[in-house]
């Protein structure tokens, strides 16, 4: 068994708020690392990705805000897939609050619906859509 000082040297990629889950024993490593690992194959390689609810107003205009450009956004229902409770706990922890509408674009976390229309409105969305890969014209 490794010592938790070597544990955090192999890490050491991980947030310093995981480092206190890293020295201690049972499962909260666990959860969290593996929660962290979700979030991050979830956006990993898509140039748009958007963290809903089916029942939330707020998403839905996003979606629509996005899709109006042009751009095929993975989204996520959090209520539909099966680690949904699991991803909106690591959303909150990363300052997303609400945790829905989540959008990451280029793999980088914009924010939720006020920074989304806040970037519309400054004419920045459709550049850093652009610069993502996730539109072209």
């Amino acid at each position: 068994v490794a010592s938790s000082s070597s544990r955090l040297k192999k890490f050491k990629h991980i947030p310093n708020k995981f480092h206190l889950a890293l020295t201690l024993p049972g499962t909260l490593f666990s959860a969290a690392y593996i929660t962290m690992d979700v979030v991050t194959s979830m956006v990993a390689d898509r140039p748009v990705v958007i963290f809903s609810r089916t029942t939330c107003c707020m998403s839905h205009t996003i979606k629509t805000l996005i899709n109006g450009f042009g751009a095929n956004p993975t989204v996520y229902e959090l209520d539909e897939i099966q680690n949904g409770q699991q991803v909106d706990r690591e959303l909150q922890q990363m300052g997303c609050n609400p945790s829905v509408p989540a959008v990451f674009i280029g793999q980088r976390l914009v924010g939720g619906a006020n920074q989304v229309m806040s970037l519309q409105l400054r004419n920045q969305l459709v550049p850093l859509l652009k610069s993502a890969g996730a539109i072209w014209i």
